[in-house]
């Protein structure tokens, strides 16, 4: 025979008292989409990554459809290295050449992708793995990016080889695969108009899937507790203008201006909120979903 103190404890209290203030925010968000950027250090690390798994089962089970882009940038550069294949940085960018773009497609489409569809898959879900080249999901062109000399003023083309950026995202396939119950988890390659193989930043093709299918919230986690002033306090919610505003001014500066443009870009594409989430926080899907105060940057229109 069992027995149990008729005392409750705290931790059981709190733990009551947040499914309870959850419940209005899974009513509201039930049925909807949520496309999610997942890299940065939370890929880094085993248990960080098998809990981020544990809750996209969690947004799924209650009725969420999230859908996961990934990155790789760390484990695609471990490669290379590996291999001795050299590789440069413009702006951020990796210049990808057509050897290293094989390699790309080989770490993110292969490695990485399976990787997570399998923390998935254990914690419950039933995820499968998607590349942009499948079903012409992601079709992307050449990336063009120009820069002044600073010597002459002149402005030239950079040529980042098989960098590319998309131009049509087909929703289809993501919905079919979200209405029977999966989870799809999203690598960054695109397929161009002659068939080339083109590496896409992962920012911008969770950017380019969100607004595709009008999700109600874009995710994107990083390394970082969200857009800080330049004092570096938090700022937790703003709008677009507000943050050109910043980017103006110099508040917002370096790797996460593309970040703020990426989510501009779905917001204009009737995306209904943008979220920049530090990834290294525990449960940070769930705070910002079902908690009042939420976390990390919350951007809209």
């Amino acid at each position: 025979m069992k027995t149990k103190e008729l005392k409750t404890p705290e931790s059981w209290l709190r733990t009551a008292k947040t499914v309870s203030e959850a419940l209005p925010y899974m009513r509201r968000f039930a049925g909807e989409t949520f496309v999610v950027k997942y890299g940065g250090h939370a890929m880094g690390d085993d248990e960080v990554a098998k809990q981020f798994a544990r809750d996209i089962v969690l947004l799924k089970h209650i009725g969420i459809h999230p859908i996961v882009v990934h990155g790789g940038g760390p484990q695609i550069g471990k490669m290379l290295e590996r291999l001795k294949i050299q590789s440069e940085f413009i702006d951020g960018l990796r210049v990808t050449d057509k050897a290293t773009v094989e390699i790309v497609e080989m770490v993110l489409s292969g490695t990485i992708n399976k990787q997570i569809t399998s923390w998935i898959n254990d914690a419950g879900g039933r995820a499968i793995g998607l590349s942009g080249k499948d079903g012409h999901m992601i079709e992307a062109r050449k990336l063009r990016r120009t820069k002044k000399d600073p010597d002459s003023n002149i402005e030239k083309v950079l040529d980042l080889g098989f960098v590319g950026e998309p131009t049509v995202v087909h929703p289809e396939i993501l919905n079919q695969l979200t209405d029977t119950g999966f989870i799809p988890v999203i690598a960054p390659i695109g397929i161009g108009a002659e068939g080339e193989t083109y590496n896409i930043n992962a920012d911008t093709a969770a950017g380019a899937v969100a607004g595709a299918m009008h999700a109600s919230k874009l995710i994107v986690l990083t390394d970082v507790p969200g857009i800080l002033t330049k004092d570096k306090e938090l700022i937790s919610q703003l709008t677009m203008p507000e943050a050109r505003a910043l980017i103006e001014d110099g508040t917002i500066t370096g790797g996460m201006i593309p970040k703020v443009e990426t989510c501009m870009y779905a917001l204009e594409r009737d995306t209904e909120a943008a979220h920049i989430l530090d990834g290294r926080i525990p449960h940070v899907l769930l705070i910002e979903t079902f908690t009042e105060h939420g976390a990390g940057t919350m951007m809209m229109k």
